[in-house]
């Protein structure tokens, strides 16, 4: 249970899950519907918590986004793009536990290099 502990373990973890669970529902969808987004955006913000989950989710994406380019830049961290893609094709689940655990990598390395 040592590993828990880590964070950079704990982070890494949470992106997998971060991954796997929403995309298990997205494919849900898919397979009963199709790529139908008019029926996507109805469910999306059909009913007030709906729309309260999505928009909460849409506003952090942003603010994920403008995280990732900031730290990059103050970290100086290559690849940093990767993050913002993964934000798009997934979602805040996946960007923010993975961009997290590349960032105590980072960490830790320039750590030892000291």
């Amino acid at each position: 249970m040592k590993w828990f502990m880590n964070t950079k373990y704990l982070f890494l973890l949470l992106a997998i899950l971060g991954t796997v669970v929403p995309y298990y529902h997205f494919v849900s969808f898919l397979m009963e519907h199709g790529l139908d987004m008019s029926l996507f955006w109805v469910q999306m913000m059909g009913t007030p918590i709906a729309a309260f989950f999505s928009w909460d989710v849409l506003i952090a994406s942003m603010a994920l986004i403008s995280f990732i380019w900031v730290e990059s830049r103050r970290l100086n961290l290559k690849n940093w793009w990767v993050f913002i893609l993964f934000n798009l094709l997934v979602g805040v689940s996946l960007a923010l536990p993975a961009f997290l655990y590349y960032r105590e990598v980072h960490l830790a390395t320039a750590k030892q290099d000291r």
